[in-house]
């Protein structure tokens, strides 16, 4: 007798595949569609605070960077304010999305945003967490999308008393998350899927 299915079941992960681009960023892939890709412009006028720009690279176990890769960041403006109609702490800068998606240059395999610098925001239990930026990371090859987060190498103070910081069990692997300043309004910041400078990722 056929068992009947009463509930419903978790569909099996799938890996990015080599169609991301298409699907994902179609103006990237060659396809002229919608007049630009989502998340390709994080500022849509003048913006609040400090202007940046992060690029990097996503290398695998064997330090060889990822062409194909897709990433995308989340981040609350430069007063710390989420783009959202939940946000009660005050106005978020109408300029700012709060989100982007990049490719990875398919020569290359570096990526590039070009955002503010967060301000700082509340954990639930009130302390303040250092300015960060919340990034996703798909590939072929990668079954579930990697989490991490980058934070700033010139935020001393407010890194020591980062609640998520914090809690790292090894500190020497703190600077894995941490955004190197290369020049004024630039940052580095690199990742590493395995090897001895494997990134923090995070499970969410």
């Amino acid at each position: 007798m056929i068992q009947k299915l009463d509930y419903l079941q978790e569909s099996p992960s799938q890996t990015a595949g080599p169609y991301v681009h298409i699907g994902c960023m179609p103006n990237f892939a060659g396809i002229d569609i919608y007049g630009g890709d989502l998340g390709a412009q994080m500022k849509t006028g003048a913006v609040q605070g400090q202007e940046i720009t992060i690029n990097g690279v996503i290398y695998d176990g064997t330090n060889t960077p990822l062409r194909d890769v897709m990433i995308e960041i989340w981040q609350p403006d430069a007063a710390g304010l989420f783009p959202s109609a939940n946000e009660t702490r005050g106005t978020p800068d109408p300029n700012f999305t709060g989100w982007g998606r990049a490719p990875g240059n398919m020569e290359t395999g570096e990526f590039m945003f070009d955002t503010v610098k967060p301000g700082a925001v509340p954990y639930p239990d009130g302390r303040m967490q250092a300015p960060h930026i919340t990034a996703w990371i798909v590939a072929r090859g990668i079954n579930i999308g990697l989490h991490t987060r980058i934070y700033f190498d010139d935020e001393d103070q407010a890194n020591a008393a980062d609640p998520i910081l914090s809690r790292i069990e090894f500190p020497s692997r703190i600077p894995t998350l941490l955004a190197k300043k290369t020049g004024e309004g630039a940052y580095r910041f690199d990742i590493y899927l395995q090897g001895p400078n494997e990134t923090i990722f995070f499970d969410i």
